[in-house]
């Protein structure tokens, strides 16, 4: 209270309410891969828009195309369907499957003349990442593009650790695929992920099995797509201008070569390029139905039984018989299945961490759930850090992370029939702290809750019942 020396009326605002936890973002991936241009700092953006003019567009990873004099179209090598670079491709599956603002960190641009991928710089990416505070969930587009399994599989360890050092992120891993011509392909890739993987943090990680046939295909400027002509070096379109500004252009252009004599072979080309559907691994699907369970339910909603978009099918069609492998093992490392139903789609079916032999961190809502509940109340309890460590301080806290808290029952995520049963907020002497506590400038809070867990199994039960009459 000011002291008061003059006569006169003063205004004293009285709070009447206590301070609230405001819930933090919980599905902001990012993204961490080569890109055709922009900055190495990690950046935000919300839509393919912003990515186009920050970050620019794919690499042109089409082969040459070969037309004899009979006018039969060959390449110089088989047209990819996984792209070497996917940044850009897998950034249409996020968005296109409910993804909304994200994070990309750009480890470096493209290598137009030998594209690969550099497990380093990657690691870089994650570094980076570190000082990013708003990212909830890290995904590698261009991993399985590194050859080495174990290179592989580290970039996912240390992303893991990453995640239980700041404890307010989540990590989506790619399973490679079983080798060619494999007799048990979900089997060998399970077993080879589990072995690589390790044994640390996985609670803070889930692994998708397997990668998905897309809808999307080759994006390209037509000035890029070489021609040989029989013997002649063309393109396979020259724009309008450019022929305008250096007319030696229209007889180097397929499209426009002898009067359009040979339009017929550069629509031919196009469909050929056009036939061949992308596949891609899942990750960045999935952080997009991450971000749209997250938003339409919440968090504390298992990301599963969400059909996916622009997805044609799986790459390996997977049974009943096949997921058991996948979801339940005795190392516990489960991976999540995504399989094509008749009538439905093709579905996320599993809602696993890779923590499977844990009662307490089994699923990914709850380790998402309470990785939410951490950061928002750490946020929110920084504004009493140098307040008195008193019962006035405690009894503050301890009411707005119950409000909080209330407000998360009150929506689905806890269980319990009152908010009593759902969870409890502990905060005072001889309750959590001790008077050395005190003395040390420690406030010591203690939060349990009963999260909300996934009805995985349905069991229906029948019987006979006996007739009375």
């Amino acid at each position: 209270m000011a002291p008061y020396q003059t006569p006169g009326v003063y205004i004293e605002e009285i709070p009447s309410f206590p301070p609230s936890v405001a819930q933090v973002a919980t599905a902001i991936p990012a993204f961490i891969g080569y890109t055709q241009k922009g900055p190495s700092e990690p950046t935000k953006i919300k839509s393919m828009v912003d990515y186009r003019s920050i970050f620019g567009g794919p690499l042109n990873e089409l082969p040459t195309f070969n037309i004899d004099g009979d006018g039969n179209i060959t390449t110089s090598s088989e047209i990819q369907s996984t792209p070497v670079y996917k940044m850009y491709y897998m950034l249409q599956m996020y968005f296109a499957n409910g993804g909304g603002p994200c994070y990309i960190i750009a480890v470096d641009q493209y290598n137009n003349d030998s594209p690969s991928v550099d497990k380093s710089k990657l690691g870089n990416g994650l570094t980076k990442l570190r000082k990013e505070d708003e990212p909830t969930l890290i995904v590698y587009p261009d991993a399985r593009s590194i050859d080495d399994a174990t290179d592989f599989h580290n970039r996912y360890i240390d992303a893991m650790k990453q995640c239980a050092d700041l404890g307010d992120r989540f990590t989506i891993c790619d399973v490679q695929p079983a080798s060619e011509g494999s007799s048990d392909p979900s089997g060998e890739a399970a077993s080879a992920f589990r072995s690589h993987i390790g044994i640390n943090n996985l609670k803070y990680g889930a692994a998708y099995y397997p990668d998905l046939n897309t809808s999307l295909t080759h994006e390209y400027k037509e000035d890029e797509i070489d021609i040989n002509n029989d013997g002649k070096d063309m393109k396979l379109r020259y724009s309008e201008a450019a022929i305008e500004a250096d007319s030696d252009k229209k007889n180097h252009s397929l499209f426009h070569a002898n009067n359009g004599a040979d339009r017929d072979k550069y629509y031919a080309i196009k469909d050929m390029i056009d036939r061949k559907k992308l596949v891609l691994p899942p990750s960045a699907a999935i952080a997009g139905v991450y971000a749209m369970v997250d938003g339409t339910r919440g968090v504390w909603k298992a990301p599963a039984n969400v059909s996916l978009n622009r997805v044609v099918a799986p790459s390996v069609l997977l049974n009943q018989t096949d997921q058991d492998v996948l979801n339940v093992d005795e190392t516990g490392k489960s991976i999540n299945a995504i399989r094509k139903f008749m009538g439905k789609g093709i579905l996320v079916w599993g809602a696993r961490t890779l923590d499977g032999n844990s009662n307490e961190w089994r699923y990914i809502s709850v380790r998402r759930f309470f990785n939410m509940v951490e950061e928002s109340t750490k946020k929110a309890t920084e504004r009493f850090i140098f307040e008195p460590n008193d019962a006035n301080t405690w009894v503050k806290v301890k009411s707005m992370i119950e409000n909080f808290l209330t407000n998360q029952w009150r929506a689905g995520a806890l269980m319990g029939a009152k908010a009593e049963q759902a969870f409890y907020v502990k905060v005072g002497l001889g309750e959590t702290m001790t008077q050395q506590h005190v003395l040390d400038g420690k406030m010591i809070v203690e939060i349990g809750m009963a999260v909300v867990r996934p009805a995985e199994f349905i069991i229906l039960r029948f019987s006979h019942k006996m007739i009375e009459s």
